[in-house]
């Protein structure tokens, strides 16, 4: 089995909603995508003969994702208020609605899920909140 990894970070806000701690406060992170695909075949012939697939590709979709929700507030459906909502729409400032609570574990599987969704054979994905603390999603 071939496997291929690479990264790409972006910077965002989000919150907890409903939790007892201080993540429930809109606070911010440097999250961390780091993705890894597997095959078992390298590619036969031409241009991209001996690679899994070419690496620019590779890096190309995971830095897409990142850059896609780099400088928001990620924030769960439900969890605003719909005039708080408009207030920051109004403000201009860039908010991501998800449909699952923005946790590190959440990110992970719907970062597989988008990725995956892109024909990439993805078998992880790790999500580090900090330096120190990530989630994985693997298959």
């Amino acid at each position: 089995m071939y496997y291929l990894k690479t990264s790409a970070a972006f910077d965002s806000a989000h919150f907890l909603s409903g939790y007892n701690g201080k993540c429930a406060n809109i606070h911010g992170h440097r999250w961390t995508v780091e993705v890894k695909i597997n095959g078992e075949e390298l590619q036969n012939d031409g241009e991209k003969r001996g690679m899994l697939i070419d690496f620019s590709d590779l890096k190309k979709a995971v830095k897409k994702l990142a850059d896609d929700f780099d400088h928001a507030l990620i924030y769960e459906s439900g969890s605003l208020k719909e005039k708080t909502i408009a207030a920051l729409n109004e403000e201009n400032f860039r908010l991501i609605e998800v449909p699952f609570r923005p946790t590190a574990e959440n990110f992970a599987k719907h970062f597989y899920d988008l990725l995956s969704g892109k024909g990439l054979a993805v078998c992880s994905v790790t999500v580090y909140e900090t330096p120190n603390n990530c989630a994985v999603y693997e298959v």
